[in-house]
């Protein structure tokens, strides 16, 4: 496997990652392992998230696959996407309210202390981008993230509005 810098950050991550759109609420437990392990087997060390996925059960998987499968969690590197929570008017978005809790939420689904980065799911029209950035920047400084990312949307969102900070971190690109 090769790997690269994710950006510009000097985090490496393998060419190929896997994403966990793909954990089926159908299949039985250790069929949804295999997939992970045959990732590990083949040097993918990038495993990508989202709070919304199977409705949070995706991270629950990543979470036990860790566990069970003895990975030693400074080998990986776990991103998860933040915005669609629950249905509550608070649960979803990108308010500092939402991005406090959801990330906590999403690392007790996770079964761990910190994600190496957490993204911006999509854009969010009805929070000011800056409480978004400065929400961020508190997961960070919290040690709850590495890194953080913004997808597309909100990237050039950012730059239109003149963001530094925003406009210092990366997109969510998939490896090619």
């Amino acid at each position: 496997m090769q790997y690269k810098n994710l950006g510009r950050s000097g985090l490496k991550v393998s060419q190929l990652s896997h994403g966990a759109w793909s954990a089926s609420a159908t299949r039985s437990t250790s069929r949804r392992r295999s997939p992970l392990q045959c990732c590990r087997d083949n040097g993918v060390n990038f495993f990508d998230n989202a709070e919304v996925l199977r409705n949070g059960r995706a991270e629950e998987i990543m979470g036990q696959a860790i566990r069970e499968l003895g990975w030693k969690r400074s080998d990986l590197v776990i991103s998860t996407k933040i915005f669609w929570g629950g249905p509550g008017p608070n649960d979803k978005g990108l308010s500092r309210k939402h991005i406090v809790e959801g990330t906590k939420a999403s690392l007790k689904r996770l079964d761990t202390d910190y994600v190496d980065i957490l993204y911006c799911h999509r854009p969010d029209a009805a929070t000011p981008i800056e409480e978004t950035v400065r929400a961020m920047n508190y997961v960070i400084d919290h040690g709850w993230a590495f890194y953080w990312g913004l997808v597309s949307g909100l990237l050039s969102r950012s730059r239109a509005w003149g963001s530094r900070r925003a406009r210092s971190c990366w997109s969510y690109r998939r490896a090619a």
